[in-house]
């Protein structure tokens, strides 16, 4: 049965007990509170993210917003003419603020936002992109698959087919946009594109992987070894 998306403030944003949600963020040992959101239409989602990052201040705490969308192309600010669509296959296109290409998001594929206060956990943009693909090479390898990053290419692979992508976009110390991870989904609309703007290169999923977890699944695995990689937050920042 198809599942109808909900707009982000109909979503059921509620903490997970489990993150510490009602931990200070100003203490060391603050976790973000974890919200599951389930299927989200993307462009309310994306204009929540900014609005949260705007409105935000030092006492904030950081935020991990697990979700899906509806069939949808994003197009990052480099993105380039030859990389879209090249059939009219009814998708929409989303051009966005976050880095990169293009890249597609659809149901079954597990999304992780990320707003987090980097100055705040001493994070800078590299790092936090070689953590962001740990907790995913993390992942896979607890389910007996080798997985790597590559330098010239962010992301995650798996015998050089990508199976996680992840962009991000930094305003005043502060990031949001976050990763999507392939889990059991239709990959079919990947090909109409150049995934994150290299012709031809594969993608894969958890499923073909041979790993049964559901989305709901992978998506508590996920937050779970993002966690455990993530720095403490310091005192409060001020400007």
């Amino acid at each position: 049965m198809r599942r109808e998306a909900k707009n982000v403030q109909d979503a059921g944003e509620t903490p997970d007990e489990s993150a510490r949600g009602h931990t200070s963020p100003l203490t060391p040992d603050a976790l973000p509170v974890v919200k599951r959101m389930g299927l989200v239409d993307y462009e309310p989602t994306w204009r929540a993210m900014q609005d949260f990052t705007t409105q935000r201040n030092d006492d904030t705490a950081d935020e991990l917003w697990l979700l899906e969308h509806p069939a949808v192309y994003t197009l990052g600010i480099a993105g380039k003419a030859e990389h879209l669509p090249r059939a009219a296959n009814g998708i929409p296109v989303v051009r966005i603020d976050r880095g990169g290409q293009i890249t597609y998001h659809g149901p079954g594929q597990v999304v992780l936002y990320l707003l987090v206060d980097m100055k705040r956990r001493g994070l800078s943009v590299r790092p936090l992109v070689r953590l962001m693909e740990q907790a995913v090479i993390d992942l896979l390898k607890s389910h007996g698959i080798d997985a790597v990053f590559r330098a010239d290419a962010p992301g995650v692979y798996v015998n050089d087919a990508k199976i996680a992508a992840l962009g991000l976009r930094i305003r005043r110390g502060c990031c949001y946009h976050g990763l999507a991870l392939n889990v059991d989904m239709d990959l079919a609309p990947f090909r109409d594109i150049n995934p994150c703007g290299y012709p031809g290169l594969h993608v894969t999923q958890t499923r073909d992987l041979g790993i049964a977890d559901t989305p709901a699944e992978i998506g508590a695995e996920l937050i779970e070894h993002f966690l455990k990689r993530l720095p403490q937050a310091n005192s409060p920042r001020r400007v």
